[in-house]
């Protein structure tokens, strides 16, 4: 969702900066159009970092002795946050 509404705001603000040809004069487009680029790109940027973070994995594993027959028992876990992309 993120990523999607970066490429959205630096698409508006391309479009707002490039393309238009139009003068108000009580706002200047092209900074308008520069703002949502720059604010774009943050949010895609910050949409790869959380990406990047929710794709982190755990792993644990927990070694014990068994009182009644005296032999040693292993346990491994493993966890894996987020969603798998094949």
């Amino acid at each position: 969702m993120s990523l999607g509404l970066g490429i959205f705001l630096f698409a508006v603000g391309a479009i707002l900066t490039f393309a238009l040809d139009v003068s108000l004069s009580w706002i200047n487009l092209d900074i308008v159009g520069y703002i949502l680029m720059l604010a774009g790109a943050v949010v895609i940027v910050l949409g790869i970092v959380l990406i990047a973070r929710r794709r982190s994995a755990m792993s644990t594993s927990q070694t014990t002795v068994d009182p009644a027959t005296g032999s040693r028992v292993t346990r491994n876990e493993s966890t894996t946050s987020g969603d798998d992309v094949v």
